[in-house]
């Protein structure tokens, strides 16, 4: 979602200089750790020249994802603690989506010289909680000094001896099945670029994304085909699960609920609450594909079918409204 820049200091000692370049990158470091916790997995934490982390399984999943200030959050819209929280789903998201449990985060962060040391350790309280969600940790690192703020975040997780569940697996006739809550996020993110800080539900859903980790493994156990993590909408992120399988997608637009507030907030900025629901992303929900006779228990629920061709469809029809997020436009 294309942001501009908010710039929103922290308050800091008036007495006192709290900016990350008068705090010194080794006294930063001491302070932001501290907030930290480590996760069962991890053996050697912090301290040394790279974290130790257990691998039971014989392989790491490993994914990354980075955050711009001006381009993914705004310090104006968003706490400290709640990118922390986002930074950390986005990732934990990913593992989960392959079949695997979080278990543990690196996190390289680029910080302006006049950042005040408090929003630095409120992000670290925010990355901390988000992986604790999950039993994983904050293991190390990296800080440097940039003109943009950055966080930069790779997760590993561990598949417990199962087969990673890859995008390629979706055949005709699987069905499609979501876990987790869909357009709120976006819904959220379009109330704040109008200017309004309400509906709470959907504000808070962008500024802290609510993900059901444990549908990851879960759909792994059930069988799932394919999985991927709704990170830039759901048309667009089955159409890679389309096309990695080379199949065709078709979604039912009565297998989505429009919740009051969401079609409150919709009807009063004047748009259609289903591209938010169809297009729009950040809330990380998991989208799978499981074989037909796969009997789905929650939070599963089916939302479309798999069939041969290409492309993804709404009730058999080409999709006219955003179908996604593109981070180069």
């Amino acid at each position: 979602m294309s942001e501009q820049s908010g710039v929103e200091r922290g308050n800091g000692d008036a007495d006192n200089d709290r900016s990350v370049v008068g705090s010194g990158e080794f006294q930063l470091i001491d302070r932001v750790t501290a907030r930290l916790s480590y996760g069962s997995a991890c053996l050697l934490g912090p301290g040394d020249d790279a974290a130790v982390v257990a691998a039971p399984d014989g392989r790491v999943v490993a994914s990354t994802d980075v955050l711009v200030e001006g381009r993914h959050f705004r310090r104006d819209w968003s706490s400290a603690v709640d990118v922390g929280h986002r930074a950390a789903a986005a990732n934990l998201a990913d593992i989960a989506a392959m079949g695997a449990s979080p278990t543990a985060l690196l996190v390289a962060l680029c910080v302006p010289p006049d950042l005040d040391v408090a929003w630095a350790e409120g992000l670290a309280d925010g990355l901390a909680a988000e992986a604790a969600k999950v039993g994983a940790g904050v293991v190390g690192g990296d800080m440097s000094a940039s003109p943009t703020l950055t966080v930069a975040v790779t997760a590993l997780g561990d598949l417990g001896g199962r087969a990673p569940v890859l995008r390629s697996g979706a055949r005709p006739g699987d069905v499609v099945a979501l876990a987790g809550r869909i357009g709120y996020a976006a819904a959220g993110y379009t109330v704040l670029s109008r200017g309004f800080r309400t509906p709470k539900l959907l504000v808070e859903a962008y500024r802290r994304p609510e993900v059901a980790y444990p549908a990851g493994p879960y759909a792994a156990r059930l069988g799932a085909t394919a999985m991927i993590d709704v990170s830039d909408g759901l048309l667009a992120d089955l159409g890679h699960v389309a096309r990695a399988s080379g199949v065709s997608v078709d979604v039912r637009r009565d297998a989505f609920e429009v919740p009051r507030q969401m079609a409150d907030a919709a009807q009063a900025l004047g748009v259609d609450p289903y591209g938010w629901i169809l297009g729009g992303g950040d809330d990380h929900a998991l989208a799978a594909t499981f074989p037909p006779a796969v009997a789905l228990p929650p939070p599963w629920r089916a939302i479309g079918r798999v069939a041969e061709g290409a492309g993804v469809t709404v009730d058999g029809q080409p999709w006219d409204g955003p179908a996604g997020w593109d981070h180069f436009r």
